[in-house]
């Protein structure tokens, strides 16, 4: 018999497309998808099974099926379409997280549990380091949103790991993670017309493209190969970092700079016009930015990913179309700026 492998969040489409692509592992003989929602996608030869992971059945379902895998990925900053809104997402990454290490707990059949978690545990702050390693403590833990969420989940992980030692757990923290179908409060972000940013602020960013999300989430649910370890904590992000300006204009998107109670007062009102999620932790992360370290991704679990953070956000702009100005324009305009402006030609 072959591996049975339970995945979360599959109405979501990062959740689906990994469940369609682990079905064609030769050690996989059945998946099962589960979501509070029928997903709108298809999942291939997978089985779909309606349950929230907020309530105790889900420990039912992980008996029933003889589940040895479980990859959590129904942990995520904003809510599913038009569906309930924060306060069910921070339920659902929290509560529901709870549930299923219960359940996970008490199953004597699981044997590996793989958690999408984010980089945004490490919160963004001024006096931050340059570079976070998976052992580096935050200045400041998150104090809300998302990233409190994450925070939150991940201490779950870690009591569910001192009390079931025979079980491989894998915590994957993601960069932002960016493409064609990218659903994220950055995914968001970056589609307005007009990008407002912080006045004096030209924070540092990482992308992870969705293509790389879904192999290293594979290879985090599959036996070790020769020489690695898919146990443990590992920053995932592509090579390199790109500055919100440089974003801007390879969107072809101007940019708007305010104040930083402004753009937080814009931020709010984006948010109650159900335009974009312009939470709190995402403005930090647009004032001070976040850079991980990913030597751990490659020596230890043993994975490179094909693109670097400029190429997954390549993609990502050649998915939504030109902005209000054409790139190589404002690209040349703002260079010709830079040049005649003190200290302007060090920037790039």
């Amino acid at each position: 018999m072959g591996k049975v492998v339970l995945v979360t969040g599959v109405a979501r489409q990062l959740g689906g497309r990994f469940v369609r692509r682990v079905q064609r592992e030769p050690d996989v003989d059945r998946v099962i998808g589960v979501d509070a929602v029928p997903p709108e996608h298809h999942l291939g030869g997978a089985d779909f099974v309606r349950a929230d992971i907020r309530h105790p059945t889900i420990g039912k379902v992980l008996a029933e099926h003889g589940v040895d895998t479980v990859v959590h990925m129904d942990v995520n900053g904003t809510p599913l379409g038009k569906r309930g809104g924060r306060t069910l997402v921070k339920e659902t990454n929290v509560i529901g997280t709870m549930q299923l290490l219960g359940a996970c707990q008490k199953a004597p059949t699981v044997k590996r549990l793989v958690i999408k978690s984010s980089t945004s545990v490490y919160g963004s702050a001024p006096r931050d380091p340059a570079v976070f390693t998976e052992t580096t403590p935050p200045k400041s833990l998150p104090s809300g949103g998302f990233a409190k969420d994450t925070v939150e989940v991940e201490g779950y992980v870690r009591g569910f790991a001192r009390r079931r030692p025979d079980v491989a757990v894998c915590v994957l923290r993601f960069a932002n993670v960016l493409g064609p179908c990218a659903d994220s409060p950055l995914a968001e972000y970056f589609s307005l017309p007009v990008l407002p940013t912080v006045l004096g602020f030209d924070p540092r960013l990482q992308f992870v493209h969705e293509d790389d999300a879904i192999e290293v989430l594979r290879i985090a649910a599959g036996e070790p190969r020769r020489s690695t370890l898919n146990s443990g904590t590992f920053n995932i992000a592509g090579d390199g970092v790109l500055l919100l300006s440089q974003t801007a204009r390879r969107l072809g998107r101007p940019t708007l700079p305010f104040f930083l109670p402004t753009v937080t007062w814009i931020g709010s009102a984006l948010r109650s016009l159900g335009i974009s999620d312009f939470s709190p932790e995402q403005i930090r992360l647009l004032t001070h930015g976040r850079v991980v370290q990913t030597a751990q991704m490659r020596e230890t679990l043993g994975f490179e990913p094909k693109y670097t953070t400029a190429e997954a956000f390549a993609d990502y702009a050649r998915s939504r179309g030109p902005g209000l100005l054409p790139p190589e324009t404002l690209a040349r305009t703002v260079d010709r700026m830079a040049a005649v402006l003190p200290g302007g030609g060090d920037q790039n």
